[in-house]
C-alpha cells in the first residue's frame, strides 16, 4: 500500500503572524491544506486572501475555545453558555464541555460554516480546534451533532480510523480504542469520509527541546508512517515580537514554519516514499458503505454497554 500524508495548517485566521506563515506555505505547495477559524481576529484577512485566490484547500476549523490569555475572541452567536465571565470563549476544553448548551453549540457550528461560505470559500473539509467537540475531558461528546452537520455539507472530516502505535500521544491513552471505533463507525454511518490515521506531536515546548531535536523527531516519524492515509497538523507562525512575548511556545510555531520549507523535510518525504495528499483524495477514496457502517456502529454501541 501507499503511504500518503495530509499536512494541515491549523489556526488560519488566528493572527496576522499565523496568516503570513500559512499563506506562504499554501502558495509554495509545502502543505496540503489549512483550516480557518471563523471567530478569530485574523479571520477576515485569511478569508479575503482565500476567496481572492479561489484557494481549493481551505477547511473549517470549528472553534469553541480561545485558549491564550492575551489573544481572545468571542463566539459568532454570542450565546452566554459559550463564554466565560470575561465574555470570551472558554480557555479550556473542560470549561466548554461543562458549560456549553448543546443547542447553542449547534447554532455556533452552523454560524461558523455560514460565515466561511459567505466569505466565498469552497470549504474542503472540517476539523475542530483543541478537540473541544470530542468529549475528551468529561466524556460529553458532541460528535453526533457535529458529524450530522458535516454530512449535510457533504464534506470529509478530521477523525481517524486506526491508532498508530508509533504515535507518542495517542498510543499512550488507555482505553482509546473504543471511542475511536465508535467515532469512525459514526462518521461512516453518516457518510463522512475520514483519514486512516492521525499523527500527533506535542504542541508545547518539551523540556530541553531545541529546533534540531524537534526537526529530527518529525523526520523520524516520516520513516515510520503507516500504510494508508494519515493526517498530521502544524500551527506555523511567522517571526513576530508580540507573539513571541505573549503566546506560550510561540517559538515552536516559528520552528514549524521553518521546518516545512527545509530541504531535509522534502528529502525525507521522498526518501521515505511518502506522498503528499489532501482531503480530495479522502473524499474520493475513503468513504465507506453506510449500511454496513450502521451495522458496525450498532455492534460497537452494544459492546460499550
Amino acid at each position: 500500500m501507499e503511504k500518503r500524508l495530509i499536512i494541515n495548517c491549523d489556526d488560519f485566521g488566528q493572527s496576522a503572524a499565523a496568516n503570513k506563515a500559512i499563506r506562504h506555505l499554501l502558495e509554495e505547495g509545502k502543505v496540503s491544506s489549512a483550516t480557518i477559524m471563523a471567530p478569530a481576529p485574523g479571520f477576515e484577512e485569511a478569508a479575503a486572501w482565500s476567496a481572492r485566490r479561489k484557494q481549493p484547500n481551505i477547511g473549517l476549523h470549528l472553534t469553541m475555545t480561545s485558549e491564550f490569555e492575551h489573544l481572545r475572541w468571542k463566539s459568532l452567536t454570542g450565546h452566554p453558555s459559550l463564554h466565560d465571565e470575561n465574555g470570551f470563549q472558554y480557555r479550556t476544553v473542560k470549561e466548554f464541555e461543562l458549560a456549553a448548551e448543546t443547542k447553542a453549540v449547534v447554532k455556533e457550528i452552523e454560524a461558523q460554516h455560514r460565515l466561511v461560505t459567505k466569505a466565498g470559500i469552497a470549504i474542503s473539509h472540517v476539523d475542530n480546534h483543541m478537540g473541544s467537540l470530542y468529549g475528551m475531558e468529561t466524556g460529553r461528546s458532541l460528535l453526533p451533532q457535529t458529524l450530522w452537520r458535516i454530512s449535510r455539507w457533504g464534506l470529509p472530516s478530521r477523525l481517524f480510523r486506526y491508532i498508530d502505535r508509533e504515535d507518542p500521544l495517542l498510543s499512550s491513552l488507555s482505553g482509546i480504542e473504543r471511542p475511536v471505533a465508535l467515532a469512525s463507525a459514526l462518521a461512516d454511518t453518516f457518510g463522512v469520509p475520514i483519514p486512516d490515521y492521525l499523527l500527533s506531536h506535542p504542541f508545547g515546548m518539551l523540556e530541553s527541546e531545541n529546533y534540531e531535536s524537534f526537526k529530527q523527531s518529525i523526520l523520524a516519524r516520516l520513516y515510520k508512517l503507516p500504510d494508508g492515509v494519515s493526517e498530521t497538523y502544524f500551527h506555523p507562525g511567522a517571526e513576530d515580537p508580540w507573539m513571541l512575548a505573549h503566546i506560550p511556545s510561540y517559538e515552536k510555531r516559528v520552528w514549524e514554519y521553518r521546518l516545512l520549507f527545509e530541504d531535509d523535510f522534502a528529502y525525507a518525504m521522498h526518501d521515505a516514499g511518502v506522498i503528499l495528499t489532501d482531503y480530495r483524495y479522502v473524499e474520493e477514496h475513503l468513504k465507506r458503505a453506510r449500511g454496513r457502517s450502521a451495522l458496525r456502529l450498532v455492534r460497537e454501541l452494544a459492546r460499550s454497554r
